[in-house]
């Protein structure tokens, strides 16, 4: 085990993929001595140590720069059972030393250029660049203030390039109009429903057309998931597409496991120019979920909270990350998802803060089965002032069996289902799929009085003929809404 980090062992360093001076060789050398077993560094290159409490975020087998993962837990990491969460560690370090807030900075990905490379080099040319005097009379003083300011002359320029430049703050959409009709229905104060349609494994595209006019009349939009579970189906740009031919509203699900940050600018350009409107930003499963043979999941190019960043500039700013210009940029109402019990409810609400400054404008959740953590969870929020800078849907799936509601709560990352509903469910016996709705209703009837709340998300996992009922019976259909 390494000295500093919690990680339980300490994986293999990147490699750099060109040739070193002999004195870089040197520094890197010096720096995986000293740093590896220290901190389980990994000599990316890119090191976020001081943001991080001084836990290595990059032990994290997604690699994720910016937060943890919708399945985030204090006991396990749900993809390699054998270690903790790192990012659960960095959380309940940096709480306990007080350094939470520097959680709040969006940090850039890595600049693979840098991989295997040390970071020392660096910090010692910033240091050049402040003056060393000036560095050393800085960090000698008693004031505090100075003394931070100090320090961050040196460190923040080095962990925040000129291509990135990310913040604390919170950064509100530059436009003042509804971009599309979800956004135009929430900003009226509509209490609304979106639901998901699964995409399809073929290229048949009748039962998608069936299930996607039969939500139409009763959603404000209509979500196809990208290659949930790490399964390959028909992607969610195409589904968007049929769904706009066939007047329905959609929302593009992006996930950055299959993301580079050069294809999701590629493809937000197109999904804008064929008229997608929303556009819901995702981390992604583990690979680890999916089929085999498995693919590669040792890290993602890009996360979530990064992909919100670079997708908000390109709409607000008309810039690609790599600084070109844009003459006409494209349009999206940007949303991410939401865990609120994957961990402790002040790490989430955090977490979510996070990525509303980051550029987040409603929030999807994942499947909420207990009203009174949700409500824990939104008054975390209401605590970091996020309440009234996002939209949030909450979301429901109703279930169809007691076997799947022991999938849901046993097997699926940062879902958990109250022990008296999971008996409710047994006792039901074959009646189970009309328990399951009713548990959906009471729910609902619950969540929808809520501070903070503005709809519903339904998730139906390939029942989505159980939708229109639902919001009907919820008195959430569109005739009810208006009376």
């Amino acid at each position: 085990m390494s000295g500093l980090t919690p990680g339980r062992r300490w994986q293999p360093a990147y490699s750099p993929f060109k040739k070193v001076p002999f004195k870089q060789r040197l520094l890197i050398r010096t720096e995986k001595i000293i740093k590896g077993p220290m901190f389980g560094c990994r000599m990316c290159g890119n090191c976020l140590l001081q943001e991080t409490a001084f836990i290595c975020p990059m032990e994290c087998p997604k690699g994720l720069r910016n937060g943890p993962c919708g399945g985030s837990t204090p006991e396990y990491c749900y993809v390699d059972e054998t270690r903790p969460c790192i990012w659960y560690k960095i959380f309940e370090r940096s709480f306990r030393m007080g350094r939470e807030e520097m959680l709040l900075e969006v940090l850039p990905p890595m600049d693979w250029d840098k991989a295997g490379g040390e970071t020392w080099g660096d910090v010692m040319d910033q240091i050049k660049h402040v003056g060393f005097g000036n560095f050393a009379k800085g960090m000698a003083t008693r004031d505090t203030e100075q003394r931070k300011q100090t320090w961050a002359s040196v460190f923040q320029p080095v962990r925040q390039p000129d291509w990135w430049q990310g913040d604390a703050l919170y950064h509100a959409p530059a436009y003042t109009e509804p971009v599309s009709e979800l956004e135009r229905r929430l900003k009226a104060g509509e209490f609304v429903v979106t639901s998901e349609v699964a995409p399809p494994l073929s290229t048949a595209t009748g039962a998608l057309e069936k299930n996607i006019d039969l939500a139409k009349p009763y959603v404000a939009g209509v979500n196809f998931t990208d290659a949930a579970s790490a399964t390959p189906r028909m992607s969610s740009i195409a589904c968007s597409v049929i769904a706009l031919r066939r007047g329905a509203e959609p929302v593009l699900q992006i996930a950055a496991r299959d993301r580079t940050r050069t294809n999701l600018q590629s493809d937000v350009i197109g999904a804008s120019a064929l008229g997608i409107r929303n556009i819901l930003c995702l981390s992604g499963d583990s690979p680890r979920l999916g089929p085999s043979p498995m693919g590669k999941m040792e890290i993602v190019d890009i996360e979530s909270v990064q992909m919100l960043w670079i997708l908000r500039r390109l709409r607000d700013e008309g810039k690609y990350l790599d600084g070109r210009t844009i003459k006409q940029p494209p349009q999206y109402f940007l949303g991410a998802a939401a865990s609120p019990f994957a961990s402790q409810p002040k790490f989430q609400a955090l977490r979510e803060e996070k990525k509303v400054n980051a550029g987040a404008q409603f929030f999807q959740t994942n499947l909420v089965y207990d009203p009174d953590g949700l409500e824990i969870w939104l008054n975390e929020l209401s605590k970091r002032n996020v309440l009234g800078k996002v939209y949030i849907l909450v979301g429901i799936t109703p279930l169809k069996s007691l076997k799947m509601a022991q999938y849901m709560n046993n097997e699926v990352p940062g879902v958990s289902i109250p022990e008296p509903l999971m008996k409710r469910m047994e006792a039901a016996g074959d009646g189970a799929s009309e328990e399951g709705v009713a548990i959906a209703l009471e729910l609902m009837a619950k969540i929808k009085t809520m501070q903070g709340v503005n709809g519903f998300h339904l998730m139906p996992v390939g029942w989505e003929q159980i939708v229109p009922r639902i919001v009907t019976e919820a008195g959430l259909a569109p005739n009810v809404a208006s009376a």
